[in-house]
Protein backbone atom coordinates (compact mmCIF):
# COMPACT_ATOMS: atom_id res chain seq x y z
CA UNK A 1 0.00 0.00 0.00
CA UNK A 2 2.79 2.41 0.89
CA UNK A 3 4.73 1.78 -2.32
CA UNK A 4 1.53 2.24 -4.33
CA UNK A 5 0.63 5.47 -2.49
CA UNK A 6 4.14 6.76 -3.17
CA UNK A 7 3.67 5.84 -6.87
CA UNK A 8 6.62 3.44 -6.92
CA UNK A 9 4.27 0.85 -8.41
CA UNK A 10 1.41 1.51 -10.82
CA UNK A 11 -0.82 -1.28 -9.50
CA UNK A 12 -1.59 -2.01 -5.87
CA UNK A 13 -0.81 -5.71 -6.05
CA UNK A 14 1.60 -8.15 -4.52
CA UNK A 15 2.24 -11.63 -5.90
CA UNK A 16 3.77 -13.89 -3.25
CA UNK A 17 5.57 -17.04 -4.35
CA UNK A 18 8.01 -19.59 -3.04
CA UNK A 19 10.76 -21.29 -5.06
CA UNK A 20 8.47 -24.20 -5.94
CA UNK A 21 6.25 -21.72 -7.81
CA UNK A 22 9.21 -20.78 -10.03
CA UNK A 23 10.99 -24.09 -10.64
CA UNK A 24 9.53 -26.69 -13.03
CA UNK A 25 10.07 -30.43 -13.10
CA UNK A 26 11.39 -30.72 -16.63
CA UNK A 27 14.18 -29.14 -18.66
CA UNK A 28 13.13 -25.98 -20.45
CA UNK A 29 10.01 -25.36 -18.36
CA UNK A 30 11.50 -23.37 -15.48
CA UNK A 31 12.10 -20.20 -17.50
CA UNK A 32 8.52 -20.31 -18.79
CA UNK A 33 7.09 -20.97 -15.33
CA UNK A 34 9.17 -18.17 -13.79
CA UNK A 35 8.21 -15.70 -16.53
CA UNK A 36 4.51 -16.51 -16.04
CA UNK A 37 4.89 -15.51 -12.40
CA UNK A 38 6.80 -12.35 -13.35
CA UNK A 39 4.11 -11.35 -15.85
CA UNK A 40 1.40 -11.72 -13.17
CA UNK A 41 3.38 -9.36 -10.93
CA UNK A 42 4.10 -6.67 -13.55
CA UNK A 43 3.04 -3.25 -12.35
CA UNK A 44 3.33 -4.37 -8.73
CA UNK A 45 5.49 -6.42 -6.42
CA UNK A 46 6.83 -9.95 -6.75
CA UNK A 47 7.59 -11.29 -3.27
CA UNK A 48 9.78 -14.42 -3.30
CA UNK A 49 9.58 -15.98 0.16
CA UNK A 50 12.32 -18.35 1.30
CA UNK A 51 14.33 -17.26 -1.73
CA UNK A 52 17.43 -18.94 -0.30
CA UNK A 53 15.94 -22.28 -1.40
CA UNK A 54 16.81 -21.22 -4.96
CA UNK A 55 20.52 -21.25 -4.11
CA UNK A 56 22.17 -24.33 -5.55
CA UNK A 57 25.04 -24.90 -3.15
CA UNK A 58 25.82 -28.39 -4.43
CA UNK A 59 25.63 -27.51 -8.13
CA UNK A 60 23.20 -30.33 -8.86
CA UNK A 61 20.04 -28.37 -9.60
CA UNK A 62 20.28 -26.42 -12.83
CA UNK A 63 16.54 -25.69 -12.66
CA UNK A 64 17.11 -23.39 -9.67
CA UNK A 65 19.88 -21.60 -11.57
CA UNK A 66 17.55 -21.19 -14.52
CA UNK A 67 14.90 -19.62 -12.28
CA UNK A 68 17.45 -17.17 -10.84
CA UNK A 69 18.76 -16.26 -14.31
CA UNK A 70 15.21 -15.66 -15.53
CA UNK A 71 14.46 -13.47 -12.52
CA UNK A 72 17.65 -11.45 -13.05
CA UNK A 73 16.77 -10.82 -16.70
CA UNK A 74 13.21 -9.85 -15.77
CA UNK A 75 14.48 -7.49 -13.09
CA UNK A 76 16.54 -5.74 -15.74
CA UNK A 77 13.95 -5.83 -18.53
CA UNK A 78 11.09 -4.61 -16.31
CA UNK A 79 13.01 -2.48 -13.83
CA UNK A 80 10.54 0.39 -14.27
CA UNK A 81 7.45 -1.81 -13.88
CA UNK A 82 8.32 -4.37 -11.22
CA UNK A 83 9.63 -4.52 -7.67
CA UNK A 84 11.08 -7.87 -6.61
CA UNK A 85 11.51 -8.64 -2.92
CA UNK A 86 13.60 -11.66 -1.97
CA UNK A 87 12.94 -12.73 1.62
CA UNK A 88 14.53 -15.27 3.89
CA UNK A 89 16.78 -15.92 6.85
CA UNK A 90 19.90 -13.75 6.89
CA UNK A 91 22.55 -16.49 6.81
CA UNK A 92 20.77 -18.57 4.17
CA UNK A 93 20.13 -15.49 2.03
CA UNK A 94 23.87 -14.99 1.73
CA UNK A 95 24.07 -18.34 -0.09
CA UNK A 96 21.35 -17.10 -2.42
CA UNK A 97 23.20 -13.85 -3.11
CA UNK A 98 26.40 -15.80 -3.76
CA UNK A 99 24.66 -18.16 -6.19
CA UNK A 100 24.71 -15.73 -9.13
CA UNK A 101 26.86 -12.62 -9.51
CA UNK A 102 24.04 -10.78 -11.24
CA UNK A 103 21.73 -10.79 -8.25
CA UNK A 104 23.61 -8.44 -5.96
CA UNK A 105 24.01 -5.76 -8.62
CA UNK A 106 20.25 -5.71 -9.19
CA UNK A 107 19.23 -5.52 -5.55
CA UNK A 108 18.95 -1.90 -4.54
CA UNK A 109 18.34 -2.32 -0.82
CA UNK A 110 18.97 -4.97 1.79
CA UNK A 111 16.95 -4.82 4.99
CA UNK A 112 17.65 -7.00 7.99
CA UNK A 113 14.89 -7.33 10.56
CA UNK A 114 15.86 -8.02 14.14
CA UNK A 115 14.16 -10.85 15.99
CA UNK A 116 11.33 -9.87 18.29
CA UNK A 117 12.29 -9.22 21.91
CA UNK A 118 10.84 -11.43 24.65
CA UNK A 119 8.43 -8.65 25.56
CA UNK A 120 7.26 -8.33 21.95
CA UNK A 121 6.77 -12.11 21.72
CA UNK A 122 4.61 -12.03 24.84
CA UNK A 123 2.59 -9.15 23.33
CA UNK A 124 2.13 -11.23 20.16
CA UNK A 125 0.93 -14.16 22.28
CA UNK A 126 -1.47 -11.90 24.18
CA UNK A 127 -2.82 -10.58 20.88
CA UNK A 128 -3.44 -14.10 19.54
CA UNK A 129 -5.24 -15.09 22.72
CA UNK A 130 -7.40 -11.97 22.64
CA UNK A 131 -8.21 -12.35 18.95
CA UNK A 132 -9.34 -15.92 19.58
CA UNK A 133 -11.72 -14.69 22.30
CA UNK A 134 -9.89 -16.10 25.31
CA UNK A 135 -8.94 -14.50 28.62
CA UNK A 136 -5.37 -15.00 29.83
CA UNK A 137 -4.37 -15.53 33.43
CA UNK A 138 -1.12 -13.84 34.51
CA UNK A 139 0.49 -17.09 35.62
CA UNK A 140 0.01 -18.34 32.05
CA UNK A 141 2.06 -15.38 30.81
CA UNK A 142 4.84 -16.31 33.24
CA UNK A 143 4.85 -19.80 31.73
CA UNK A 144 5.06 -18.40 28.19
CA UNK A 145 7.96 -16.24 29.28
CA UNK A 146 9.70 -19.28 30.81
CA UNK A 147 9.28 -21.16 27.50
CA UNK A 148 10.71 -18.24 25.53
CA UNK A 149 13.74 -18.07 27.80
CA UNK A 150 14.26 -21.84 27.64
CA UNK A 151 13.77 -22.29 23.89
CA UNK A 152 15.13 -18.93 22.71
CA UNK A 153 18.72 -20.05 23.10
CA UNK A 154 18.30 -22.87 20.58
CA UNK A 155 19.81 -22.40 17.13
CA UNK A 156 16.56 -22.95 15.24
CA UNK A 157 14.36 -20.84 17.49
CA UNK A 158 11.58 -19.63 15.21
CA UNK A 159 10.79 -16.38 17.05
CA UNK A 160 7.21 -15.40 16.09
CA UNK A 161 6.62 -18.83 14.52
CA UNK A 162 7.53 -20.34 17.90
CA UNK A 163 4.90 -18.17 19.58
CA UNK A 164 2.26 -19.17 17.02
CA UNK A 165 3.08 -22.84 17.72
CA UNK A 166 2.85 -22.25 21.47
CA UNK A 167 -0.53 -20.58 20.98
CA UNK A 168 -1.89 -23.37 18.77
CA UNK A 169 -0.73 -26.05 21.24
CA UNK A 170 -2.13 -24.02 24.11
CA UNK A 171 -5.59 -23.99 22.51
CA UNK A 172 -5.44 -27.76 22.01
CA UNK A 173 -4.25 -28.33 25.60
CA UNK A 174 -6.93 -25.99 26.90
CA UNK A 175 -9.68 -27.86 25.03
CA UNK A 176 -8.45 -31.12 26.57
CA UNK A 177 -8.19 -29.60 30.05
CA UNK A 178 -11.74 -28.17 30.07
CA UNK A 179 -13.57 -30.80 28.02
CA UNK A 180 -15.89 -31.84 30.86
CA UNK A 181 -16.52 -28.32 32.16
CA UNK A 182 -19.65 -26.30 31.37
CA UNK A 183 -18.71 -22.99 33.04
CA UNK A 184 -18.26 -20.32 30.40
CA UNK A 185 -15.61 -18.41 32.37
CA UNK A 186 -13.47 -21.56 32.63
CA UNK A 187 -14.00 -22.44 28.96
CA UNK A 188 -12.76 -18.96 27.97
CA UNK A 189 -9.77 -18.72 30.34
CA UNK A 190 -6.23 -19.84 29.45
CA UNK A 191 -4.30 -20.92 32.52
CA UNK A 192 -0.72 -21.94 33.25
CA UNK A 193 -1.54 -25.65 32.88
CA UNK A 194 -2.68 -24.99 29.29
CA UNK A 195 0.74 -23.63 28.27
CA UNK A 196 2.93 -26.38 26.88
CA UNK A 197 5.35 -26.76 24.00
Amino acid sequence: DILYDLKYIRLNKLIEVSPKDLVAEYVGQTAVKTMNVVEKALGGILFVDEAYALADKDGDNSFNGEAIATLIKAMEDYRDDLIVIFAGYTKEMQDFLDSNTGIVSRIGYTLEFDDYTNEELIDIFRGMVKKAGFILEEDAISEVERLINEMGVLKNFGNARFIRNVFERTVINHATNVKNNKRKDILKTITKKDIKY
